[in-house]
Formats: C-alpha cells, sequence, structure tokens
C-alpha cells in the first residue's frame, strides 16, 4: 500500500441513478467505513464543524471508537459539511486513486439524497434554494425585499427568524431591480482594438450566475469592462442558475435538469469560440467539475466543462497569453485577499492572487488569507449554523482586521460578506481600525485599478 497525497486526485461519477445509491444501510456502512479512517487520520479537525463534531461523537463513546456510536447520531456530521471540497482537494490523502477510495464530500452529498429520496425534504432549505424564483421576486420589490432583509431592522429579522429560520444578525445579500443581463446589454462598453489581445480574436461569454445576475450585477459589469478593455468580444449570458444550493439540498435530480439546460445554451456559443466566463467559483465548479460527475456521459456538459473559466483565471489567461493592456494603477490602502474554498477546488492556482498581483503595488500591500471563512451558501445564514459559521472562519476575521487593508476581497461574494460582518465584530475594539466600506470582489478591485468602475 503506497501513503497518499503522492498522486493527484481523481474523482468518480456520482451513481446516483443506481438505486443502491439510496440505500441507507449501505449508506451507513461506507460511513462507518469512511469515518473510521477519518477517525484514525484527523487531519481535516480544523476545515469545518464536520470533523470536530464526528471526531467529539467518537471520542465521548464508552469505547473511544466508532463501534458504539450510533448511526442516528451522524445526522449532525452530515448537516454540518457545506461541500466545500477543500478536505478532498487540500487535506485528504486517502482520496483516489488511493486504494482507501475517500470522498468525504460527496458521501454526505449521497446521504442527503437518500433522506430526500426518503421523503425527509429540508423545507426551508428548499425555499431558499430556488434562487431564479427568489432572484426575479425580490427584484421586483428589490428596494422593500432589502429594507426587511436589513440586520438593523428589528421589526422584521426577528420574524424572519422564525418562520423562515434565517439568524437574525446574518448579513444577507441585497436583490436589485436592474439583473446582470439587462445592465450588461445597456451599458456594453466599447471593445478596445488597440488591446494586445483584440489581435487574438478573444471571445468571451460571461456566465451571469444567480448572484452576479440577481444580488451583485457589479461583478459582471466590472468583468465586462476589464474583459472589453482588453480587446475581448463579449456576451453576458444567463440560461439559468448552476443547481449549487440544490446540490446542496441532496437534489442531484435536479441538479442533473440544470446542468442539461445551461449546457445546451452554450453550446452554440461554444461552437463559435466563445469560452464561458463564470463569475463566482462555485458556478465554475460545477460546470468544470460536478456536472461531468453527475452526467459523465452527457457530450454538450463536457464539451461546457472543456469551455469554462473562472473569471479571475480567464483575466490572468490573458495576461500570460497576449499581455494586458495599460493603465492599471495602484490602489490605496493595500488589499486583504480571500481565496475562496470553492477556487481553491478548481485545482488551478491562486488566480486571484495572480490577478491582483497585476495590479501595480508596494510590498505589502497585498495579503492574502487561504482558510475556508467558514459561510457556505444559504447553510451560513441559518439559524442554527450562522455562529458555527462565524466560528469556523475567525481565524480569517482576525487576520483580516490584523493586516487592517483598506479593501477586503474574496473570489465568493457570500464569503466576503460573511468576512466583513466577522472584521466588524473583531475589530469593534481594536484601536485604529478601519472596517472597509464594502466587501468585494477581485474584479471590482481590478476594474478600479483601472478607472474603470
Amino acid at each position: 500500500m503506497r501513503e497518499g497525497s503522492l498522486e493527484a486526485p481523481t474523482r468518480h461519477p456520482l451513481d446516483w441513478q443506481n438505486p443502491d445509491f439510496y440505500d441507507m444501510e449501505k449508506i451507513d456502512a461506507e460511513m462507518r467505513r469512511i469515518f473510521d479512517i477519518c477517525h484514525g487520520c484527523r487531519r481535516c479537525f480544523n476545515l469545518c464543524d464536520s470533523f470536530p463534531r464526528l471526531f467529539d461523537l467518537i471520542d465521548e463513546s464508552p469505547t473511544g471508537e466508532l463501534d458504539e456510536v450510533k448511526s442516528a447520531d451522524f445526522k449532525p456530521v452530515v448537516d454540518a459539511c457545506t461541500l466545500c471540497d477543500l478536505c478532498y482537494m487540500t487535506k485528504c490523502p486517502y482520496v483516489p486513486p488511493h486504494e482507501f477510495n475517500l470522498d468525504f464530500p460527496h458521501l454526505m452529498l449521497r446521504y442527503r439524497a437518500a433522506e430526500r429520496k426518503a421523503g425527509r425534504k429540508d423545507a426551508i432549505g428548499d425555499q431558499l434554494s430556488q434562487t431564479d424564483r427568489n432572484g426575479k421576486l425580490a427584484g421586483v420589490v428589490a428596494g422593500l425585499a432589502n429594507w426587511a432583509s436589513d440586520r438593523g431592522n428589528r421589526l422584521t429579522r426577528g420574524l424572519m427568524e422564525k418562520v423562515a429560520d434565517i439568524h437574525h444578525d446574518a448579513e444577507l445579500p441585497k436583490f436589485h431591480s436592474r439583473t446582470l443581463v439587462a445592465r450588461a446589454k445597456s451599458e456594453a462598453p466599447a471593445i478596445n482594438t488597440a488591446a494586445p489581445a483584440y489581435a487574438a480574436k478573444r471571445k468571451a461569454a460571461i456566465y451571469a450566475t444567480c448572484f452576479g445576475n440577481y444580488n451583485n450585477p457589479d461583478i459582471g459589469i466590472a468583468a465586462q469592462r476589464i474583459l472589453a478593455h482588453n480587446g475581448v468580444e463579449l456576451r453576458v449570458e444567463y440560461p439559468g442558475c448552476c443547481g449549487m444550493p440544490r446540490l446542496e439540498q441532496g437534489d442531484i435530480e435536479d441538479v442533473a435538469k440544470k446542468a442539461r439546460r445551461v449546457a445546451e445554451a452554450f453550446s452554440p456559443l461554444i461552437d463559435e469560440g466563445y469560452d464561458i466566463v463564470a463569475l463566482v467559483p462555485s458556478c465554475a465548479l460545477m460546470l468544470k467539475f460536478e456536472w461531468p460527475l453527475i452526467l459523465p456521459d452527457d457530450p454538450l456538459v463536457k464539451k461546457l466543462s472543456q469551455a469554462t473559466f473562472d473569471i479571475s483565471e480567464y483575466i490572468v489567461d490573458i495576461a500570460k497569453q497576449h499581455g494586458l493592456a495599460p493603465g492599471l494603477k495602484p490602489l490605496e490602502g493595500g488589499v486583504t485577499l480571500h481565496l475562496a474554498c470553492h477556487a481553491r477546488a478548481q485545482n488551478m492556482g491562486a488566480k486571484a492572487t495572480e490577478l491582483m498581483k497585476l495590479i501595480p503595488q508596494q510590498p505589502g500591500d497585498l495579503a492574502v488569507i487561504e482558510r475556508c471563512a467558514g459561510h457556505g451558501g444559504s447553510w451560513g445564514v441559518r439559524r442554527e449554523f450562522f455562529e458555527v459559521g462565524m466560528k469556523v472562519g475567525k481565524p480569517v476575521m482576525r487576520a483580516a482586521v490584523k493586516e487592517n487593508k483598506a479593501h477586503i476581497a474574496s473570489e465568493c461574494p457570500l464569503a466576503a460578506i460573511h468576512i466583513r460582518q466577522g472584521m466588524e465584530r473583531e475589530g469593534r475594539d481594536r484601536e485604529g481600525f478601519r472596517l472597509p466600506e464594502k466587501a468585494e470582489h477581485p474584479v471590482e478591485l481590478f476594474a478600479k485599478a483601472y478607472g474603470l468602475m
């Protein structure tokens, strides 16, 4: 037997259309096999709350071993998993091709899928994960929705906690009455024909993502202006959500439907030479890796996977392949950059760091934090998990407060909001600490460095 972590991890397709995938006895046997390996290793103890919960269960059992832990007690371990994939991609020495064949996140997903199949659904999680419906409805009454969801609104937030299980103190993303797709059409910038990449005839279809389309169109507008300034022919498209929120709910069948629809919509553009550029790393991860594991025999899903870039990855690729258009200037006050879990899980390198280093700067202007912020999508705003997420993210927040830069950014927009809220807590009594005015995406800062925003 070879020790793990000596070869690149590989991942097996999800056998979600096999009835055995949902057999709870088989799932329990696999959980016990994998949990016993985790118990003997414990490298992941500080990644998220799943592993401390598991290890406490075992340590507090009569024998201190897994054999005395009841299967009914496994559910809190599953519930604490945010499907960040960091254990699989960055920590675990026993992932395939190792013979232990350990895939902790996909086992948690399988458990949730089986629960769902058996009719044990998370009713509130189901509603929160309907991002397209929620975004369209909230966009119609954006002012009212943002007033009601404001953290300082004591009138509504207590009611939201009781009715929707959203923690009263969780900072929530805002909604916009004009979607990114609508704004991109009316604010389309001219293509810079003097840019080095123009001669290469680069073409990009920006995948707006549900968050970019409904919650923060500025990310997409920044990307649009940067790419146009660098000579890239552009489109901004939104065929629908990538399904990551539904994956968190174990609804693999719905994710497969979304994958087929989005892949079909993008297929003609790929044939025309367009690269597909996702604004949010969770969505890029779905298109690149998760969809091909859910639909391994779908040629359009495979084609889309091979044509997809993360936005930071894409700008860095242009810089390396062709060079960037001139005009970047330093960002006053420096930047603290958080590397998102789903960006790290794409196995592409620290592209956001590379992106920020393209901006002229003095030594010490850029501080990089490479650790989970603890948000985990809709998981991080739920009443049960918000404070857990704040605890998991506390090392990130403390590090950001210590750096005390003028700008805080994360590739994950939800993580950025979460980190800034944690910084507000951690820096409250710190002399000289300045809370950044807003949490941003790296491309927003890059556009500012160009003077485009």
